[in-house]
């Protein structure tokens, strides 16, 4: 009786440090995400806009600024963010959260294109920051499918 219960303690033990140091990334990656749904979606408008809109944003998760399978892999969207923000530092802390969506959205789609529009500007034109131009030298694989949901 004494070996099974200790088999179980440890097994138990054994399964919450595996899962343990994942839970800190979800945290992060659910932080961003809850600040980005804050600032931009506006659950309680009944536009149909706004509400397609909204949709939109609960269908993508993490693909507003992932693409791809691995979360390493970001779109041009994510890269911006990530310039400014740590997974690690900067979870608990929304007012950096906010301000560096305020400052992405001023950023071009494509730097190297002055008519590029801003991600600011899909956003309000009700479309997936990440969903502009593919940056050339992204990594992520044509046709792999959107990230696990958080």
């Amino acid at each position: 009786m004494k070996k099974m219960f200790w088999l179980a303690a440890c097994g138990a033990l054994g399964a919450a440090v595996l899962v343990w140091p994942r839970t800190a990334a979800i945290r992060a990656d659910t932080a961003f995400r809850n600040e980005f749904i804050a600032k931009y979606v506006k659950p309680d408008s009944k536009d149909p806009k706004d509400i397609a809109w909204a949709e939109a944003c609960d269908k993508a998760r993490c693909n507003i600024c992932h693409e791809g399978l691995l979360k390493k892999n970001r779109n041009a969207y994510g890269k911006s963010l990530a310039k400014l923000l740590s997974r690690k530092a900067d979870t608990e802390n929304k007012e950096k959260i906010r301000a560096a969506l305020h400052q992405v959205a001023k950023e071009k789609v494509d730097p190297k294109d002055p008519k590029s529009p801003t991600f600011g500007d899909l956003i309000k034109a009700a479309k997936l920051p990440g969903a502009g131009p593919k940056a050339k030298d992204s990594k992520a694989t044509s046709g792999s499918q959107p990230a696990e949901p958080l």
